[in-house]
Formats: C-alpha cells, structure tokens, sequence
C-alpha cells in the first residue's frame, strides 16, 4: 500500500528532496499527472483481481457539485486549486459510491482515467519572486511597487551571477517567479542565466519571465523566441506604469505560477512508483516507453538509459496484438509475455496491461505492470553453472596417475605435487576469481594429456600466473632508427632512468624564464573576433575543426569558450544538475593552471583532445546499440578538459631522475596522470563556485569520480600495450566487432580508455597541417627538456632528441608505426570512422616523403608549413586525400 500525505509545514510542501524523483529528476509534462494518477493506484492493486478493484476504489469527486459523474479529470480544476461552489482553497466534495447500485450507469466502457481517484492538494506558499536588474529605472521601480502591492516576498539582485546564487541559495532560493531584464544584453545576458537556471536543480516549476523592449516586439519574433528557447516561459514590454505591471504579475500568478504547483504534486506520485516494488513501464500510443520505474531495472535487467525510448516490440520477444486488440478497446489485459535479458536468458513475464486516455476518448498511453513469474533467476543459473564445473575435489589429485610418463625428475614431481595442492586449496577457496578457474581447468586437462603437452601447459600456467598478463614486452625496433627508439622508450618506460646506461652531455645548457605569465579573466571583444569565434564552435564537432584558429581568436585561451560549446551540445549541464555559469568558472580555473609556455601540453592541447573526444562520442550516438550514456558522456569530455592539468612540460622520467617533489609523492608510479587527477577534484572541490559536482547525490559523484580517474590515469603511455591487448581481445579488429556486448561493465571501462587515449593522440589521424604543427610543437618540448637534462646533469631520457641533430620526420614515422598504427585500426574497426585512418596513412607517407626530402629539423618544418598553410585552403578535406 502507498499512501501520500501533505507536508504541514507551509511553503515547504512543494520542495524536492534530493533522489525523491525518478532517475532522470525532471516532472514529465501536464498530461503526464493522470498517467502517473493512473499506474500509481494500479501499481498498488496490482495483486487485486480487477472486479476487486472496481469495488475498491475510492471515487472522490474533484467537480464543484460532487455529482461524481466521471466527466472531469484531476487537471480540470482551476489552477488555484480552489472549488467555484465553497471558493476554499483545495475544497473537496467526497461522493463515494457506498454499493454497486448507487454507481452511475453508462452504456460506454468506462475509461480508467474517468475514476475519481483521490486529490493531491497542491502547495500553496507565499510567492517569492527573483527581480534581477541592472538599474534601478522607473521600469524596475514599479515591479518593485507591484510586488508589495501584492504580497509577493521580492529578491533584487543586479548581475547574472547573483541571481543564479540567490536562487540556488538552499535557505531562501527556490523562487516562483523569476523576472530578467533583457534591456541590456552587454550587462545582463539573459540567454546565459536562462540555461543557467533551467540547469540548475529544482527549477522545472520555476516561471521565468524577460523584460524587453518595445521595438523588440514590433521588428520580428526571432528575439523572443530565442529567449523562450533557453527557457522563458514569457515575455513582456517593459512598463513604468505599476497598474501594468502589477496587471501582469498577477495574470503570471494565475495563468502559470498557480499550474506548476499543481503540476508539482504528481513528484510526490513518481516518487510513489520509483520506490514501488511492481515494475511499471508507460509507452505512449505507438507503444514506445516513456517512463519507467527502478523495479522495472531487475526484472528486464536493464538500465533505465536502455529502457526509455526504445519500442515495445524491442523489450519483448512475443507477439504483442493481443495487448493492442484488448486496450484500444479500452479494456485491461492480463496474461503473460517473454522478454529476453541482456545474457539472452528468455524469461517469461506476467503482465497486466491498463490503457490510459490523457486527451479524448483514444487511449494516448499504456500503463504496463510487470512481475517476474519464473522461478529461475540469474543468481540460481550462475549457481548452476558453477555447480556444472568440474572442481578439485572430483579429480584425485595426489593418485598415481598424477605422475607424468616417463619423467622422473623429483623437483619437477614435488612442485607438481605443490601446485596440484595450491590449486584444490584455491577450489575450495569461497571467492573464486575468473584466472583461478582458468588455472583449474587448465591443470585438469593435464591430467589425460602427453608429457610434452603437459610441459607446455605448465609453461602456460606459469604465464598466467604473473603480473601484467596484458602487458607485452616492447616490440624490437629497427636499430638504424635511433630516433624512433628513444622516443616510443621514453614513452614506454616510467621511473628514473639506470645512471649508468644513460648519455650524459654538459656542452650545452638552456636558460628557462622563471614562472608561468600571470593569467586574468577572460575576456573576448564583441567585434569582429566575436561573430568569427561563433561560426567557429558552429564546426565544433567536425574532424577538420580549425584548433589553432580558436587558440589565436581566444588569445591562447582556447578551452572555455570550446568547452561551454561541447557541454551545451552533449547536455551536461542538465546530466550534472549544474548551472553553465558554474562550468564557466570551472573551465576557466582549470584552464588556468595548465601552462601556456609549454609548446605543447597546454591548453589548446586540453581543447584539441576534449573535440576529438566529443567527435568519438558523436560518432558512437549514431549506432543502432547504445554505447555511452549521458554520464559516460559528461565525463569523458571532463576527463579529456582535465587529463594534462599542471603538465610541467616534462615527461615522468625526468621527473623522477631529478627528484621531483611529484615523483617523490607517486612514488616514481603514475606520476604525471595521478598529478592531474588529484589536481583536478582537489581544484574542483576547493571552491563552491566552481564545483560542478555539488548537485550530485553520493552515488553519482562516486561514479563519475571513478570514471575520470581511471580515464586520466589511462593516459599514461606505459600501458599502452595492455590497454590495446585488453580491447583488442574483446572487440576484436575486424567489423563483427559490433557485435561484442557494451553492456558489460568491464567492456565499459575498456571502451572508455581507448577513446581518450585515441583522442589524447590523434594529431596523426588530423589533417596534414595539423599533424605537422603538432609534431612541430612536441618536438620542441622533448628539445627543451633534453636541454635542460644536459644543463642539470641529468640521464637524458631521450638522447636522440637534440635539437641540432633530430630528425622530426623520423621520429613521427616511427611514432606512426609502433603505436598509432595498429591502434587506430583497432579503434576504427569499433567505431567506424574511416577517415582518421585515411587521414593517418595519408601523413606516414608525407612524412616518409618529408625525410626523403631531407626536411628533418625544426626550421625545415617551419619553412614547409609554409606552403602547407597556403595549400590548406583547397585541400586540407578528407575527400581529396
């Protein structure tokens, strides 16, 4: 049984309490009340056989006469919620039928939503209204007088940036109304703070409402339906009469303040059915979900992301018409269904099925209460199958023929005899991990092979037994490629370099300027640069996007006007729960801390991973199966804004070879990518301001945390390797890749790893002039770190790299072959975006081309990018590679 009360506290009964919701937070739309009136009572009678329910329910008259004629539905009252007969507030008549003959007679089946069900007195506190204005002009005066005049409780704020705190402010926030001035865009953008409080939490049933000016309404409705767009419910002509002003507060009042707090109720009935213990799935009338509850999570075992959204005829495998012919003649059906799990274990469902008309007499949605009948669960069958695996104890392990023929070594006995131990203790052992089962099964089948097989299997087992089971050795590089050699080993290697192995040079030094530039706020001018920087992000999400285009028109400051770009676009604003304003000032606190004297791991190097990342992302929204939902991808653009946070321009190991105070805090271990990950939440967590996760309950915040954590510290080179073995075994590199199931966790994890480490290196799979001023720019910084090596005194991680011997050519072909090669073919085998391939072979042979040519060190590449940029303009697409 559910029942719902009424807060008594006045002025507290509409508030949301943090996870009360459903899992997407947001109330559906008006129509949706009845729906949610409609499941909640069925979800709660569900064991009850129908002609007991018709017996049982209450029906309360909503009507001003109490007939209790089923003509009206919850919606039709008035918006106050007030009752024409009494005038009092929320005035209810009860006209409960006391026997079956007392029920008014009609030939029409009844409707399900022509029930009585029971009234939800919809809040009624004191208005609070948020005026924020920039000047105090008579238009702003006679709000203000019309607001006393009133009643209402005003808040004045005068920037953008108050009003969103005022109205997130947990003690006095959480306004009614909301009136912008929209006079004076260059003081107040009321577009900006639009979002920003439509994505802030708690503001569904806010009404919003922008002043303009008169002309606005006389030129076009472009202006005012811009602002409806971001989130306005209403727009009004600027007015210093308070007659007027007061006239439309109180039309405000009546015509949407007073609907939303009826509106606000049906929280309390969703609440109702996420906590049900019946799953319940609503589909609209093409039978397409639109709702369900977390019950609904365990029986079909599916996310919630996986269940809304698709058909019916998707979340079931038997014929639905018999449903169909039953409630589009507006009767309930009961009977049963198959479904079919994400394991492919078909289950057989008990379904009750109740039609729902929100408008007219057709029924415009499907309430559907599911209930797992069967006895087999995905517990009993995983049970099963470990009760189907061989174990320890069937085999006689220490008998006679345990001992190989023909081997008589008596070491070779006596640690069989200790493994075979080992393993039947590990049999018995109540947590059994998946190479423990492997390790048994493996030392079974010893038991009936040949001497020679069984040594190989020992040598097997031996393999499985050590660390890093998915970290191959390097590869041999070619040794008249001493330039390629240092650089994938720097890349490859962590931790300080062997003294005595290492070159050392003292003949030259290097001078670095001392501290980074001091960094302001950012600000851009309203001219020309302003329209070009606009049609710029227009091309946010194309491959060719012009990276170096954005860093010139921000002045070097490229990520946070990118970043609000690609957080709007992928709706992260809304996932987090956060205002754009927050995000803002995050992007640019982060962006503040990565150096722009680095030639490389600055910032523009964060923007260029963050759109290569939003570009893998765009492209994985396209497959028919759904990959990454919205939190994936929120916080696979954090992690990529975030991964190289205060990169010091120098590698690891020259970190640890020289003592670096990170190096002694990571313990020669991750350092660089634990650096940044820290630095990242410590920053984050700091100020308030900036915190983008503070609208998040613990278990969200716990899951992105772990989610960019382990994303940034997949970035680290020296597991390279491991991490393309792991995805290469699991997807594969041909096309039935796809095929492979996303759903696993594991899988997740390594999906998510191969795309920022695509994305962190995808300057080869750029077009030509990108590529070149990439290398150009990496090169520089290994140049300057070698420098510095030779300067200190220390190991110099890669010897090959002086900047008057280098070969960059060579070092970008080798960089190619070793470690972009084969995964950009894995990643595109996955992801099916064929020109980062093209535009990567493309370049291995320009570079091959370029060391032909003899161009090799840092001013012949400066003199060919040159001609590059001159040929760009009619060749830099994909289609004319």
């Amino acid at each position: 049984m559910i029942i719902v009360t009424e807060e008594i506290n006045n002025g507290t009964s509409g508030a949301r309490s943090p996870g009360s919701g459903g899992p997407g937070g947001t109330s559906p739309p008006v129509a949706a009340m009845e729906v949610s009136v409609t499941a909640t009572i069925v979800a709660t009678e569900a064991v009850r056989t129908t002609e007991e329910q018709d017996l049982s329910i209450e029906h309360v008259a909503m009507d001003s006469n109490g007939d209790g004629d089923g003509s009206e539905s919850l919606l039709s009252q008035s918006p106050g919620g007030t009752s024409s007969s009494s005038g009092r507030y929320g005035h209810r008549q009860s006209s409960l039928a006391l026997t079956p003959e007392e029920e008014p007679l009609d030939s029409y089946p009844r409707l399900i939503s022509d029930l009585k069900f029971p009234n939800l007195l919809p809040p009624n506190p004191p208005i609070k209204i948020l005026i924020a204005f920039c000047k105090n002009d008579p238009v702003f005066e006679a709000l203000a007088t019309a607001c006393h005049r009133l009643n209402f409780e005003p808040t004045f704020v005068k920037s953008a940036e108050t009003a969103i705190e005022a109205f997130q402010n947990v003690a006095t926030g959480g306004h009614h109304i909301i009136v912008v001035d929209a006079r004076y865009p260059r003081i107040i953008e009321a577009d900006v703070l639009g979002r920003s409080i439509r994505n802030s939490k708690g503001s569904q049933h806010t009404t919003m409402v922008a002043v303009v000016k008169k002309n606005l309404f006389e030129k076009d409705d472009t202006a005012v339906i811009s602002l409806l767009d971001v989130g306005f419910n209403r727009c009004i002509i600027e007015s210093p009469h308070v007659s007027i002003c007061s006239s439309e507060l109180r039309q405000i009042q009546h015509s949407l303040v007073r609907p939303q707090n009826v509106i606000s109720t049906q929280q309390a009935l969703y609440t109702a059915l996420y906590r049900s213990r019946e799953a319940v799935i609503i589909t609209d009338d093409s039978l397409r979900a639109q709702y369900a509850n977390r019950a609904s999570e365990k029986v079909l075992n599916m996310k919630l992301d996986e269940i809304v959204g698709r058909s019916l005829n998707d979340l079931v495998t038997a014929d639905i018409s018999n449903i169909l012919s039953h409630t589009t003649r507006h009767k309930d059906y009961e009977g049963f269904i198959s479904t079919r799990r994400k394991s492919q274990e078909t289950l057989h469902i008990h379904v009750r099925a109740v039609p729902v008309s929100c408008i007219g007499r057709s029924p415009t949605h499907l309430v559907l209460i599911l209930e797992q009948t069967s006895g087999t669960t995905l517990s009993a069958l995983a049970s099963d199958a470990l009760q189907a695996l061989p174990h320890g104890k069937e085999v006689a392990r220490g008998s006679l023929h345990s001992i190989r023929r023909g081997s008589f070594d008596v070491r070779s006995i006596a640690s069989d005899g200790l493994r075979r131990t080992s393993l039947a203790k590990l049999s018995q052992l109540p947590l059994e991990a998946p190479i423990t089962k492997v390790l048994s099964l493996l030392a079974q089948v010893q038991e009936n092979c040949s001497s020679d097989e069984a040594k190989l299997l020992d040598r097997v087992m031996e393999f499985l037994k050590r660390e890093g089971l998915y970290s191959p050795q390097m590869k041999e590089i070619r040794t008249e490629d001493p330039v390629a050699t240092d650089l994938i080993g720097a890349l490859l290697t962590q931790g300080p370099t062997n003294i005595l192995s290492s070159r050392r040079s003292s003949n030259d030094s290097i001078i670095r300027g001392g501290g980074r530039p001091s960094t302001g706020s950012i600000v851009f001018n309203k001219t020309r640069e302003s329209s070009q920087l606009s049609e710029l992000l227009n091309s946010a999400l194309s491959w060719d996007f012009e990276i170096f285009k954005l860093e010139e028109l921000t002045e070097k400051r490229p990520l946070v006007c990118l970043g609000l770009e690609l957080f709007r676009r992928f709706d992260v604003y809304n996932t987090f729960c956060c205002d754009e304003v927050t995000f803002k000032l995050w992007l640019i606190e982060i962006e503040k801390k990565y150096h722009s004297d680095n030639t490389y791991h600055n910032s523009t190097h964060a923007a260029d991973v963050m759109q290569a990342t939003a570009c893998y992302l765009q492209q994985l929204s396209n497959r028919e199966t759904k990959v990454m939902d919205r939190m994936d991808e929120a916080t696979a653009l954090i992690a990529a804004a975030t991964h190289d946070i205060d990169h010091p321009g120098r590698s690891s190991a020259f970190l640890c070879n020289s003592d670096d105070r990170l190096a002694l805090l990571y313990n020669d271990i991750c350092v660089l990518e634990s650096h940044h990950a820290a630095t990242t939440f410590r920053l984050t967590m700091a100020d308030d301001k900036i915190n983008i996760f503070k609208h998040l309950d613990r278990e969200s915040y716990k899951l992105a945390r772990s989610i960019i954590v382990d994303m940034i510290l997949a970035t680290e080179m020296t597991r390279h390797f491991e991490h393309l073995a792991k995805f290469v075994s699991v997807f594969g590199t041909d096309v039935d890749s796809k095929e492979t199931t996303h759903d696993n966790d594991d899988n997740q994890i390594l999906i998510r790893r191969m795309l920022i480490k695509c994305a962190d290196v995808s300057n080869p799979t750029r077009s030509l002039k990108f590529c070149v001023e990439w290398a150009r720019r990496i090169a520089e910084e290994y140049f300057t770190q070698t420098d510095e090596e030779k300067h200190r005194n220390l190991p110099i991680v890669m010897p090959m790299f002086d900047r008057t011997t280098c070969s960059i050519s060579k070092s970008q072909i080798g960089f190619i072959e070793y470690i972009i090669h084969d995964m950009m073919d894995a990643w595109n085998s996955f992801i099916e975006m064929p020109e980062i391939v093209r535009y990567m072979e493309h370049n291995y042979s320009k570079w091959k081309l370029f060391e032909e040519q003899g161009i090799n060190t840092l001013s012949d590449i400066k003199r060919k990018q040159l001609t590059l940029n001159s040929e760009a303009t009619g060749s830099s697409s994909i289609e004319e590679l």
